[in-house]
């Protein structure tokens, strides 16, 4: 039963719904958005993140949902900017999606901060295993029987700003609206995204900070924005813990909590429990970790900004 859901799910998506992947966690990724924000923390940085979907829906055993990530970036100054490489896989059910995204930020100072102005440009593969499901009734000539695949040259766009205690950035994904035709000759439309980020961070107390966010993922049809404030607590050896609560507008909240394994080694958690459907919550983990960059240069007080 689960996959004939999940099959009506597909169809919907094809035609109209978001095709960005969902991540609770939004605010240690925004290179998966953003092609603006690579090369904007001086170092070399990676984060893994993984998310389990609806965790219980696909209780017959059939394939579930689940989405990775994996992004690295760092500055280089030659270039007069940052590089940075997001790769994305998803999966629901017998559906996939696979993006892979280089991108290249152009930095300079403003103010009293620095701006990005970055591109992105890539490969979006999407398929379907067709012969996996189990429809309740055969000979649908829009079912593959077999599995089928197709991909498309993908462009994005960004812009972030971002000074010790403040960022903000808005980007778009797919910007042509490639059409991906799959190679039963059934065509798979992607729809031009935007996104708007913004964060702040505010001392409380030599240990205690407060640092509150937004996401906001639109289509230009429907939209998602979470609400986030993280407490951060940072210790004698400049390590960190942090926990808080995300609202995501007419689905429901999110509990977020981390911990600086090492001052380069980082780890975090997401749970979502979702307020308006029975579908189930969703469990996220990310992994990130840092490399130094040695220079001689001196670090501007931007360049080493103190969110998450």
């Amino acid at each position: 039963m689960n996959r004939i859901l999940i099959l009506f799910f597909i169809s919907t998506i094809t035609v109209s719904a978001q095709q960005a992947p969902q991540f609770s966690q939004n605010m240690f990724n925004k290179l998966a958005n953003n092609p603006g924000f690579a090369g904007s923390r001086g170092l070399i940085a990676t984060s893994v993140l993984h998310r389990s979907q609806w965790i219980g829906f696909n209780e017959d055993g059939g394939a579930g949902v689940s989405t990775q990530n994996f992004s690295i970036d760092a500055e280089v100054p030659f270039l007069n900017g940052g590089v940075g490489l997001n790769i994305v896989k998803d999966n629901i059910s017998e559906f996939s999606n696979l993006g892979l995204q280089a991108s290249y930020a152009f930095r300079t100072e403003l103010g009293v901060g620095q701006i990005g102005m970055g591109m992105s440009i890539g490969m979006f593969q999407s398929g379907l295993n067709g012969g996996a499901l189990r429809p309740a009734q055969g000979g649908d000539a829009v079912i593959p029987t077999g599995d089928v695949k197709g991909s498309q040259l993908d462009l994005g766009a960004g812009v972030y700003f971002n000074t010790q205690d403040m960022y903000i950035g808005v980007s778009s994904a797919h910007m042509t609206e490639p059409t991906i035709e799959w190679s039963d000759g059934q065509d798979f439309d992607l729809s031009r995204h935007y996104f708007l980020i913004s964060g702040y961070y505010h001392e409380i107390n030599p240990i205690l900070s407060l640092n509150p966010s937004i996401y906001l993922k639109s289509d230009g049809a429907t939209s998602q924005l979470d609400i986030n404030t993280n407490i951060i607590y940072t210790n004698p050896n400049n390590k960190q813990m942090w926990g808080g609560v995300s609202y995501r507008l007419d689905e429901g909240f999110i509990l977020l909590a981390g911990i600086d394994v090492t001052t380069d080694i980082r780890i975090g958690l997401g749970y979502d429990v979702t307020m308006v459907n029975t579908m189930g919550n969703s469990l996220e983990f990310m992994l990130g970790y840092n490399f130094k960059i040695k220079t001689d240069k001196a670090i501007s007080k931007y360049k080493n900004p103190r969110f998450l």
